[in-house]
């Protein structure tokens, strides 16, 4: 099966990355660029559908490819309702929660959207994996401490799974058949305990939960977080942004780029050491967490996303947590290869698709 030529769409905020995948490699892998003028010309995330399916048709007649020539897509996402990780149909189930907006909006609900429409109109299977919800979190984990908040599963799911099958390829064993911690280290950090296949517990990388990361808050003191929305300072969508997108490294140096932050560093720079130090440090302190959840049992920590590549960052980490078990590396999100890998899969046989319910846990 691996002639079959998968088209991978993966929307993000400011980009569409579209790719085609056939006979194991990638041969194409494509990021279009849109500039926020552009998407200013569009009052909500769905006006921008013909405009994100336009940019799919020219990467493939760019390269001298047809929806014709495609036997199967998968896409990212989108946001539906938590359910378990897996290779899904997307359906009209799926489609009609994206829609809805009820597990958040965002321009890979529109990529479902086109995708599903797409194959519809060429009779090819649409496939999905590992959405941003994804829940497999023990009882345990759900507990928050009141009885009006429960813990939610919000994270970078599609990667932390990816990354653990191929740390546990590197091992020489299946994913069910061990246990991990994978430190997804991007604009967003999850650290997720992976218990024989499944993540029994993550931080929400969302919703202010878990270390500080580039641009989000993490883990607050909750008496103190009260107090700042009640000061009459801030209004709830400004309390909101602090909590994601002007937190984290953003809130204290005004950028939520490392590298820069690594050069005031290398400049001498004693406040930027500090911040970067800290936010290493609430990383080390929620790789310890997971541990203790695994009562101890790891067989490997995997370091992933774009902060892994970071020499400084891996060091410091490492240190801190190189007692608990080894140090593995998958720097990079990796989801487009994700996403081909999941189809694969689905087609030679190897994972069967899991059945989506809108009102209940598969």
């Amino acid at each position: 099966m691996d002639d079959k030529k998968i088209l991978i769409i993966n929307p993000g905020s400011t980009s569409t990355k579209i790719g085609v995948f056939t006979e194991g490699k990638m041969i194409v892998n494509q990021s279009v660029k849109h500039d926020d003028e552009e998407l200013r010309k569009f009052p909500t995330i769905w006006d921008q559908y013909d405009f994100r399916r336009d940019a799919i048709f020219k990467v493939l007649a760019d390269n001298n490819l047809s929806m014709g020539e495609i036997d199967a897509i998968a896409c990212r996402g989108g946001n539906v309702r938590p359910l378990p990780g897996g290779i899904y149909r997307v359906c009209p189930k799926m489609i009609e929660d994206m829609k809805s907006g009820i597990y958040g909006g965002h321009p890979i609900n529109v990529g479902g959207l086109v995708a599903f429409d797409l194959g519809n109109q060429f009779n090819i299977p649409v496939l999905t994996a590992d959405p941003p919800m994804t829940d497999e979190l023990c009882a345990s984990a759900r507990y928050s401490g009141i009885p009006q908040i429960t813990r939610q599963s919000s994270f970078h799911a599609l990667n932390q799974k990816a990354t653990a099958r191929k740390i546990a390829a590197e091992l020489g064993k299946k994913y069910d058949e061990i246990n991990l911690i994978v430190a997804h280290l991007g604009g967003g950090i999850s650290v997720g305990a992976h218990r024989r296949g499944k993540i029994i517990d993550v931080n929400n990388a969302l919703d202010g939960d878990g270390p500080f990361s580039p641009e989000r808050a993490g883990s607050l003191p909750a008496g103190d977080l009260v107090k700042l929305c009640f000061s009459g300072e801030y209004t709830k969508k400004e309390v909101l942004k602090l909590l994601t997108g002007k937190g984290g490294l953003f809130a204290y140096m005004g950028t939520t780029d490392a590298v820069e932050i690594e050069k005031r560093i290398a400049h001498g720079g004693q406040k930027a050491a500090e911040v970067y130090e800290a936010m290493i440090y609430q990383v080390a302190k929620e790789i310890g967490a997971s541990a203790a959840v695994l009562e101890g049992d790891v067989d490997a920590i995997a370091l992933t996303g774009s902060l892994a590549y970071s020499k400084k960052l891996v060091e410091s980490l490492s240190r801190k947590i190189s007692f608990i078990a080894p140090v593995l590396l998958n720097p990079g999100e990796n989801e487009m290869e994700a996403l081909a890998d999941a189809a694969m899969r689905y087609f030679n046989n190897e994972e069967a698709l899991s059945v989506y319910h809108q009102d209940k846990a598969a």
